[in-house]
């Protein structure tokens, strides 16, 4: 089992910025790869960044590319959420997600990961 917490959400003036951190605990070696998912009221959960734990490559969603970008601590166990030009529409509840070895499937499919936080509430005001 894997553990997450989010943390580092809040209510931001457009064009502002935030950072996520996502502390993981439990089996935490047999990570492969961790993401952030958000969604939004009335919305499908949505893809946002992942990244591979080892080496550390990344993926975004088109909507996020070039302001978003996501780190990892290994020594921490920790994913961080860089969100710059934040706009209204990044307004959702943000998730951190785990995926361990083993399991297959696309980085950008929330199918793909097994352990999930609570969610962290970003809210971007015009």
């Amino acid at each position: 089992q894997v553990q997450l917490v989010e943390s580092g959400g809040g209510l931001v003036q457009a064009g502002a910025s935030l950072r996520l951190s996502c502390a993981a605990s439990g089996r935490t070696f047999s990570t492969y790869a961790m993401g952030w998912f958000r969604q939004a009221p009335g919305k499908e959960r949505e893809f946002v960044a992942a990244i591979r734990w080892s080496g550390g490559s990344t993926v975004f969603a088109e909507s996020v590319k070039g302001r978003f970008t996501i780190s990892r601590d290994k020594a921490k166990n920790t994913v961080y959420l860089q969100m710059n030009s934040l706009k209204p529409e990044d307004t959702a509840v943000y998730y951190c997600a785990s995926r361990p070895e083993g399991k297959s499937g696309m980085l950008f499919s929330s199918d793909t990961y097994e352990y999930w936080g609570r969610g962290t509430q970003v809210t971007v005001s015009s």
